[in-house]
């Protein structure tokens, strides 16, 4: 009979993806450095709780696109291997590409957020 998986087993397993993914992962390691700048930006420049709210959820979905897309790759890779074959290159490129789809709206959001403070405080210090 199955062992039954309690709810610390799941959370245990969800940890050791990010953790994983975040040991081996470069770009995830690079997104969770700007995830990291983005947060003390957000507490220097004191955003309201509305745009915290859109800067976490921007953080959210471009750390979870590059945890999909890691295990996209990995699957991949296990079935096919050092092979090329076309339907493995479409799902890898289509699973990279949500990466890239969910960053550049990030950065459009980032924008949105910090760039009307960060214009006024140049402004006040008479760099424009």
């Amino acid at each position: 009979m199955e062992k039954r998986r309690t709810w610390g087993d799941v959370f245990r397993n969800a940890w050791d993806g990010v953790r994983a993914t975040a040991s081996t992962e470069r770009n995830f390691k690079v997104h969770l450095a700007l995830s990291a700048a983005v947060l003390l930006l957000g507490g220097l420049l004191r955003v309201p709780r509305l745009e915290w709210g859109l800067l976490c959820l921007a953080i959210g979905l471009v750390l979870s696109a590059e945890l999909m897309n890691t295990a996209v790759e990995a699957a991949v890779n296990l079935t096919v291997g050092e092979r090329i074959h076309p339907l493995a290159k479409k799902a890898k490129d289509a699973a990279a590409g949500a990466v890239l789809a969910s960053a550049f709206f990030a950065a459009v959001i980032g924008a949105i957020v910090f760039l009307p403070p960060l214009l006024e405080w140049a402004r006040a210090l008479g760099w424009l």
